[in-house]
């Protein structure tokens, strides 16, 4: 049986098949044969799939329900979701720690399921105490003439944030612990590892595509207690298989038993103590140096070590190892390029709100009278991510390889800024749409009538949908990769934590963003940007705003990547 951080006392291998650094879950060390690969990592990844149904199958149509059974204003709604978004996001970081400092991945996911499972089963729960006390409401989907009880509120938004606390320990360690089943020190397995990222992605996207198209017609058409019940089930038979799989699983062994946040963040600690000592010292050390290394590059690389070393043993009389100092230095390398995304973030967090209330007002009709629910068009996203990763996979990465002579065809941060450039056309042309929207609206003068249907097809939404998901297939893709690849060893479920921090701060800086817009927008009695009348409302001057934010954020990212230097040769 496996043991405290997933590091089992392992016994003596019999095997010439062993898989070095890890174990199975007895806690013997893992045969390549019997253990990992692809026959492991298909369990996780289903487990993943699942979480994905649910979790974008309660946050995907988050807003309508706000605007309609909580009775929320547009803004206020819009507030909402980007901080729970925002908080979902960010919890992966404590997470990864409570996994990489304590549990272990592998009990870290199964506490996280469990506390999504009861998650979802309050929420599905206060909708049904929603629905029977509104029995006697004049409602529609988007307005109430009733205002839930104080308690059924607080129920509701404890279940919510119930959710998001369970996936923050369940979505960083997943998709690590399903890294882990591959070894890169075999040939094999670790050309199928570079293809690992694609397929979660494709996979994962294959749920939330059922999600798109089956949870929110559920909500909007049939009842919402149901719509949240349906995942809860969901992940119920997630968490089953993810314990039948538990027999083929590798464990990873690290070799260092010292808590990796803490030697790392004694570097840190070191280097704050010792600064102003350290700039007594620099001019000698200069002095010495300056003769030997040809490079200013290489000085200042030695002057770095050299300073940590010496104060680190000066003030307390023991060295912080070299590669503490390595690997607190390729954690700071990585800021940058966290911030960098931060402009992506913002636009990324306008498919699960602005876009839904922009589609809501247009013609959703597609066979006879029946409608789709204005959330369901996230379908287009996943449609587009599922098409274009096998193409990415099996066309365009051997074409540049070929050309590049790199595993990966590009590099990561190439991959990534690739993403962030479509992300800026999705902008623009989602401004273009919605001016167009706006120009029918009054042409056709429905202006003061928001509850009318625009004669303008919902479909004219899906070239901005289309192109935000072959954004995704770049740079959301590209960001996994490269903050589990960089990140030190022992810190695998705290990289990814890192990516998804990136969505969660710009789901906070877009609602901070919408808030500050709102203010400044509507006064003096004018409608604001982002008016409960959206006919009257001017999303296409947000998006033209998001998308000139998008080429400051390019140009800060571009800055930086080209003077990224890669933990590995190979990724150069």
């Amino acid at each position: 049986m496996i043991t405290g951080n997933d590091i089992p006392a392992a016994r003596a291998p019999l095997l010439d098949d062993v898989v070095r650094g890890s174990v199975d879950f007895n806690g013997v060390p893992s045969r390549r044969s019997k253990s990992g690969c692809w026959k492991s990592a298909s369990f996780i990844i289903g487990v993943e799939v699942a979480e994905r149904f649910a979790y974008y199958g309660i946050s995907s149509n988050m807003i309508s329900y706000f605007t309609g059974p909580l009775g929320q204003s547009t803004v206020a709604a819009a507030e909402n979701v980007n901080a729970y978004n925002g908080t979902a996001m960010l919890l992966p970081l404590l997470g990864a720690f409570m996994a990489d400092s304590f549990l272990g991945r592998y009990r870290t996911i199964i506490i996280a399921s469990l506390l999504y499972i009861v998650g979802l089963g309050f929420l599905s729960l206060s909708a049904l105490l929603r629905s029977h006390d509104s029995s006697n409401c004049k409602s529609n989907t988007y307005n109430s003439t009733c205002s839930p009880p104080l308690l059924e509120v607080i129920v509701f938004f404890f279940s919510l944030y119930l959710v998001a606390f369970a996936q923050g320990g369940h979505r960083p360690c997943v998709q690590a612990f399903g890294a882990d089943q591959f070894d890169e020190e075999d040939e094999h397995e670790s050309k199928a590892k570079i293809s690992l990222f694609n397929w979660w992605y494709f996979s994962v996207s294959g749920g939330v595509l059922v999600a798109f198209l089956v949870l929110n017609y559920i909500q909007e058409n049939m009842s919402w207690e149901l719509g949240f019940g349906i995942p809860c089930i969901a992940m119920c038979f997630a968490l089953i298989v993810f314990l039948i799989g538990s027999m083929t699983y590798r464990f990873s062994v690290n070799s260092d038993k010292r808590n990796p946040f803490v030697r790392i963040s004694r570097v840190f600690v070191e280097a704050m103590r010792n600064r102003k000592a350290a700039s007594s010292i620099v001019g000698s050390i200069k002095e010495e140096v300056q003769p030997v290394l040809p490079h200013e590059h290489a000085k200042l690389e030695f002057l770095d070590k050299a300073i940590l070393t010496t104060n680190a043993s000066e003030e307390n009389g023991n060295l912080c190892r070299m590669k503490d100092i390595d690997d607190a230095k390729a954690i700071l390398r990585m800021v940058p390029i966290w911030s960098a995304c931060l402009g992506y973030a913002i636009i990324f967090a306008q498919a699960s709100t602005l876009f839904i209330k922009q589609g809501a007002t247009m013609d959703r009709s597609i066979i006879g009278n029946f409608q789709i629910p204005s959330a369901s068009l996230h379908s287009v996203i996943s449609l587009s991510i599922m098409v274009y990763i096998p193409i990415y996979d099996r066309v365009l990465v051997p074409i540049a390889s070929s050309i590049t002579k790199k595993p990966t065809g590009i590099s990561m941060l190439q991959r990534i800024g690739t993403g962030l450039f479509l992300s800026f056309l999705s902008m623009v042309i989602a401004a273009l749409v919605e001016k167009r929207r706006l120009s029918i609206a009054i042409q056709y003068r429905l202006v003061d009538f928001p509850k009318a249907t625009i004669p303008m097809s919902v479909w004219w939404l899906a070239p901005q949908y289309l192109l935000y998901g072959i954004a995704d297939v770049f740079t959301m893709v590209g960001l996994q990769e490269f903050f589990y690849d960089q990140i030190p060893g022992e810190l695998k479920s705290i990289g990814l934590a890192l990516y998804l921090s990136i969505f969660g701060i710009g789901n906070f800086l877009s609602s901070f963003l919408i808030s500050i817009i709102e203010k400044v927008t509507s006064g003096n009695g004018c409608d604001s940007w982002f008016s409960n009348n959206l006919n009257r409302a001017h999303l296409d001057y947000f998006y033209w705003l998001l998308a000139g934010l998008s080429v400051v954020s390019m140009g800060i990212y571009v800055y930086f990547a080209k003077s990224y230097i890669y933990n590995k040769n190979d990724k150069i």
